[in-house]
């Protein structure tokens, strides 16, 4: 919860890309090998090229969504994507990082709940 003596936000948005990778035949599979680290390569040099300020693309950990990765949450609104390709990548940073909105067919919501650990 924001408090009024809190600081500015360093970041105007904060991109966190899980690129956990687990043994190859692992049950719950893994990011990495879904693609996400090239996935958030791309992001990076094209976020760079469209010049996007105040905007910090990061790898991540596990995200504990691997059933649905590759996957990224985007702070401050906390809200999950799972993109496939350059082009969904693309989509994202122009849709919700330069325009605010959202991309509703690559998003994770509250109904994306990966089953429960053994």
């Amino acid at each position: 919860m924001a408090d009024a003596t809190d600081p500015p936000p360093y970041f105007q948005a904060h991109v966190f890309v899980c690129c956990n990778r687990r043994p190859e035949g692992h049950a719950r599979g893994s990011c990495a090998a879904r693609g996400s680290e090239k996935l958030r390569d791309y992001m990076k040099a094209r976020a760079k090229e469209l010049g996007l300020k105040g905007v910090r693309i990061n790898q991540a950990g596990c995200l504990d969504r691997c059933e649905f990765g590759p996957a990224l949450v985007i702070y401050p609104e906390g809200i999950w994507y799972r993109p496939e390709s350059p082009a969904d990548v693309d989509e994202i940073l122009a849709t919700h990082l330069q325009e605010g909105g959202r991309v509703p067919r690559l998003m994770l919501t509250e109904k994306d709940v990966p089953p429960p650990k053994r």
